[in-house]
This record gives structure tokens, sequence and C-alpha cells, in this order.
């Protein structure tokens, strides 16, 4: 697939921020396929970032490109036939770009352009798209002595061994250096932004799962952690039920994204719950 059309690529245009308004209510008919992308919209001002349109043959918004912290989110709601937005050329050579993310198809075609501009991935990591609007499906109690609670102060470090364990499994593209620094930094700002859930055993700390996004109706949930040692017991079902649970009763819809190849995840969610909405992928460069 391309973005190339010789159907009016010039008709992209930067949003002005009067016009937020027309933006949010696009993403808020796409919300469950990219709750990443509209938590990064709703802090445009606090990550400086960008949004451009693609207005449809109505004068509605028929498309969407988002740039925030050095990522893109395109939100094409699956068009291949989508005109290339020409003015990316100029912002690629001044805006150094790290990351795309969305729905896979989307991505591709974003992915597309940018390989013509220069840019070559390092990594393509897929994912299956998944959601929960209803109560969770009952999970067992897990082991015997399994507490699940709000992270204390003194958890940080414990903490801070699951979060840099799970961002080498998880999370780093490959070839990446791990930086412990930007590791603390990122579960501190976990701590004190997000929800968290940990799961305590035997007096040791061994799980997590918190959430990494909210947007306009859902929570993302992300971070899922348990210490090698401690898996295959349940603790990570009964986690993220019991997780899942007091987002939901919060009034919000939830959704998260697992890697493909982990099989064994993609199971167990389904198991809880969550239903398959769409593949996705996270392109590093």
């Amino acid at each position: 697939m391309s973005l190339r059309s010789k159907s009016k690529p010039s008709r992209w245009r930067k949003i002005l921020k009067s016009e937020h308004y027309r933006a949010e209510a696009y993403l808020k008919k796409q919300e469950p396929f990219c709750v990443a992308a509209c938590s990064r919209f709703l802090r445009l001002e606090e990550n400086s970032g960008h949004v451009w349109q693609l207005p449809g043959q109505q004068g509605e918004i028929s498309a969407l490109l988002l740039h925030s912290r050095r990522g893109l989110f395109p939100i094409f709601n699956k068009n291949p036939r989508i005109p290339a937005p020409c003015f990316l050329s100029r912002f690629l050579g001044k805006v150094p770009i790290h990351a795309v993310q969305g729905l896979r198809e989307d991505a591709e075609l974003l992915e597309s352009l940018m390989q013509e501009q220069g840019y070559v991935a390092v990594d393509r990591i897929e994912y299956v798209l998944m959601s929960l609007d209803n109560a969770p499906r009952p999970v067992p109690a897990g082991p015997v002595g399994l507490k699940l609670r709000s992270p204390l102060p003194e958890d940080e470090e414990s903490l801070f061994g699951l979060q840099s364990a799970y961002e080498r499994e998880e999370v780093l593209p490959v070839n990446s250096t791990f930086n412990p620094a930007t590791s603390r930094l990122n579960l501190r700002q976990i701590l004190s932004r997000e929800q968290v859930l940990v799961a305590e055993l035997d007096g040791q700390v061994v799980g997590k799962i918190n959430t990494s996004a909210q947007s306009f109706t859902r929570y993302q949930v992300g971070g899922v952690y348990v210490r090698p040692d401690c898996r295959g017991r349940g603790i990570g079902a009964k986690m993220t039920a019991v997780f899942a649970q007091r987002l939901l009763e919060q009034g919000r819809g939830i959704t998260l994204f697992v890697k493909k190849r982990n099989a064994a995840a993609c199971k167990a969610y389904c198991k809880a719950g969550f239903a398959v909405l769409a593949d996705y992928r996270i392109t590093y460069y």
C-alpha cells in the first residue's frame, strides 16, 4: 500500500487551535482504536505537538495525523486511498521522529512515506488491540496469601525492579540500550499520574499493573508484569481482573494491546473477557 494518490494531496492542513473541537469529535468516534492518540491530543499543550486534518467531501474530517513527543499517530480509519500529506517531507526534515503508532493498516501507510524521506525502521512490533467494556469474567483467586493493593512509598525499589524488567522485555526496540535513569523517571511518572495495582506475595512485591493513558471515556492498561519465578500461578490473571473491575466501576471502558507473539497473554486476556478489536503496530526509528 502507498500513501501516494492523485486525489488532491494538498488538502491536508494543520488544524488551528480554534478547530480542536472538530478534531475531538473525530477522535471520539475512533476512540476505542486510538486511546493513546486521544490521550496525547488531550495533553497537546503540555507536549507541544501538532495535529493535521484531511477534510472529506462535505468538509468533515476524514483523517487525522497527530505529532506528540517524537511520535506520530495516524488515525486514518484504515482508508488505503488517503492522499500523501506532502507537508510531512518538510516536517520530517526538521523534527526527529522516534516512533509511529496506530492501527497496523494506518501505520503501514505512514511508514511508506517516511521510508521515501530516508527514515529506516529499526524495529516493528505487532500487537493485538483488545477492549473490555463489561465486568471481567471470574478468575481463580491465585496462590494462597496473594494480596492486591495500592502501591506504598516504600515499594519504589521493588517496583523499579519490575518496571525495568518490563521495559527490557516488552518495550525497548531491538538493539536499544536500557537506561536505568529513564526507567526510574518513567516509574515515578506512573506512580504520580496513573492508577497502579501491586501484587504482593509472602511479603514481597511480585507483580504490577497500571494505566498508561486516559482518553475521553476509556483507560489504556499497560505495564502488566509478574516476576518470572512467580509466573504460572494465576497472579497476572487475578491482578488484571481486579484492576479492570476497579477501572470499569469508574464508568470508563478499557483498552490494551499485547504482543502478537505472546500467545499466552493473548489467551489470558480473552479468557478474562477482553474482545479483539484490530491489529496494532508500533514502528521504531
